[in-house]
């Protein structure tokens, strides 16, 4: 009978670990074509020639918008993107791009906002932060999507066990039932 029981184990955590990878999902704006778009920086920095014509996703906090005929051009600080594309939120930037967008956007709406675009890059330009000179690499935007960030209340852990009774952080309450003396704390996250 143990057995069965351990086999049974077994099947459940595959199906589990399936079953929570379909909960994440990039947004369809910024999916693009490609199953594994270009998202390292740094790599495609090394050797930009090599990368032409492939399609990347990249994201992070605008920096600059600039409105041109037809277009906008959105200077990005990139930083690593979690497994919904969406940029991690407090990582350092690990370089800049320009993202070249054939529509207008209107900078009071981007300026300052966590952003993720996919599209070919298209090659480098050189630019300047402040009066340093910097080499940016060009991606011409076939999708964007901007992200929010709100805050959420995390609370803390609560017992499992509804008979534990003793010394520790857990106390059965005067008006019945579990309570934690630790307090929640106010999480920042990036959502859609």
């Amino acid at each position: 009978m143990a057995g069965r029981f351990s086999t049974g184990r077994w099947l459940v955590a595959p199906l589990l670990a399936l079953t929570l990878s379909g909960c994440i999902s990039v947004p369809e704006a910024i999916r693009g074509t490609s199953s594994t778009p270009q998202q390292d920086l740094i790599r495609v920095m090394n050797a930009p020639q090599l990368y032409v014509g492939q399609e990347a996703r990249f994201g992070g906090r605008v920096v600059d918008v600039k409105n041109l005929q037809g277009s906008t051009r959105l200077e990005i600080a990139t930083v690593p993107l979690d497994a919904s594309a969406a940029p991690v939120l407090g990582a350092a930037s690990v370089g800049r791009i320009y993202a070249d967008v054939n529509q207008f956007l209107d900078p009071v709406d981007f300026r300052n906002r966590l952003v993720t675009v996919v599209g070919p890059i298209t090659g480098t330009e050189k630019g300047t932060i402040g009066k340093t000179p910097y080499n940016y690499l060009i991606v011409q935007v076939n999708g964007f999507k901007r992200w929010r960030v709100t805050q959420q209340v995390v609370m803390p852990p609560q017992p499992i066990d509804p008979w534990m009774w003793g010394p520790g952080p857990w106390r059965y309450g005067p008006w019945g039932g579990w309570y934690s003396p630790m307090p929640a704390q106010v999480q920042s996250v990036v959502t859609e």
